[in-house]
């Protein structure tokens, strides 16, 4: 028998979203992975040649990358922050859907429009720099892995580069989005080497790409 294909999925706001479609494409975790209380990080699935594990959202990319998971699913964002060569990112799965953007507080763009160097707060530092290189403003990263908003208010950064899905928390903290980076969807990633040799990683790729064109043409 084959060894177990590894799934790898984010916590938080996208996995609720794709939980659905990976059901109806046969990835349906055990009991205990929608238990609260259960602290385990891997979990069978009813289809017993696949198990699923659940990390943060950055490492999916990596465990994907590296060949200790096949398969995954994670936002755009990540995949472009990584730009891994073994990663490959076959399907938008057309959820999870928000931007990555700039946000500075209100009233301050006038007096940095002209800067050529500019210290931002992210945890993107990839995509943060190459988004100000292509404006000639090099930008020094200081690298956060949350409460981003606080750190223009406190002297950290004169600007903060995150996701955003309503503005709600920007507003919250006196902060406005000056600009958009990228337009960031859930994707379905697998590792290339793992595709080219076991057919059961290209058998899922083309069930969850009928799945979202099946819902798209609902």
């Amino acid at each position: 028998m084959p060894d177990a294909l590894t799934f790898a999925v984010p916590k938080g706001r996208i996995l609720d979203e794709a939980l659905p479609l990976m059901a109806r494409a046969g990835v349906v975790p055990e009991a205990g992975f929608h238990d609260k209380g259960n602290r385990a990080l891997s979990f069978a699935c009813e289809n017993s040649d696949m198990r699923l594990i659940r990390v943060r959202a950055f490492d999916v990319a990596t465990f994907v990358a590296h060949g200790a998971a096949q398969l995954g699913i994670v936002g755009s964002d990540v995949v472009e922050e990584f730009a891994y060569s073994d990663l490959y990112a076959p399907v938008d799965l057309d959820i999870g859907h928000c931007r990555l953007s700039v946000a500075e507080p209100e009233g301050q763009a006038a007096d940095t429009a002209h800067a050529s160097h500019l210290r931002v707060a992210s945890k993107y530092p990839n995509l943060t720099r190459r988004h100000f290189e292509r404006m000639g403003v090099q930008a020094e990263v200081v690298k956060l892995n949350g409460a981003m908003e606080l750190a223009p208010g406190l002297g950290l950064a004169s600007r903060i580069v995150d996701l955003v899905s309503t503005g709600r928390t920007l507003k919250d903290n006196g902060l406005v989005e000056t600009s958009r980076i990228l337009d960031v969807s859930a994707r379905l990633i697998v590792n290339r080497a793992a595709l080219k040799t076991d057919e059961r990683v290209g058998a899922l790729v083309e069930r969850f790409r009928a799945l979202v064109a099946e819902r798209k043409a609902a």
